[in-house]
């Protein structure tokens, strides 16, 4: 099973906001450190506003941060909400012409393997995976402060 690129990049951006929690950021600026596209991050920004699991402030100092406790997001409810389907095969999908769908082995093989997944997801909570926040700013360049560590060097005269 293989996530989408739109999840990989709602997770970055969740775990991004989870690792920094006293600061706000832009869409340009998150998507300047990690290297993705501004554009599809603004729509994945949005999309997690909606959800409740982002909150927007507009206007200046104003920016995303996260609109729930880390530890109250589980990453299968965020899998499960991102994901646009969680078919493995064709056969999962309505309308299915295989002619073996209701008495197939290996569909109902998938079928476990895709409720073991989500259950193993399940047990993680976002907080649990920005728990090492400091070696997660290190590892994207960010001071301890969360502020891009060029930026906070500047401002202390360095």
């Amino acid at each position: 099973m293989r996530l989408t690129y739109y999840t990989d990049y709602a997770l970055r951006l969740l775990l991004h906001l989870a690792a920094t929690p006293r600061r706000r950021w832009t869409v340009s600026e998150v998507a300047r450190i990690w290297g993705i596209s501004r554009h599809h991050l603004t729509k994945i920004a949005h999309d997690l506003a909606r959800a409740g699991l982002v909150r927007t402030t507009r206007g200046k100092g104003g920016g995303l941060e996260l609109a729930r406790d880390p530890s109250t997001i589980r990453l299968g409810e965020l899998v499960r909400r991102l994901e646009p389907d969680l078919h493995l095969a064709a056969c999962f999908e309505d309308g299915s012409d295989c002619r073996i769908r209701e008495v197939c082995g290996f569909r109902t093989a998938l079928l476990e393997a895709r409720a073991a997944f989500l259950a193993s997801l399940d047990r993680w909570t976002l907080a649990d995976l920005a728990a090492p926040a400091a070696e997660l700013r290190a590892a994207l360049g960010l001071s301890t402060e969360g502020a891009p560590a060029t930026t906070a060097s500047k401002a202390r005269g360095r």
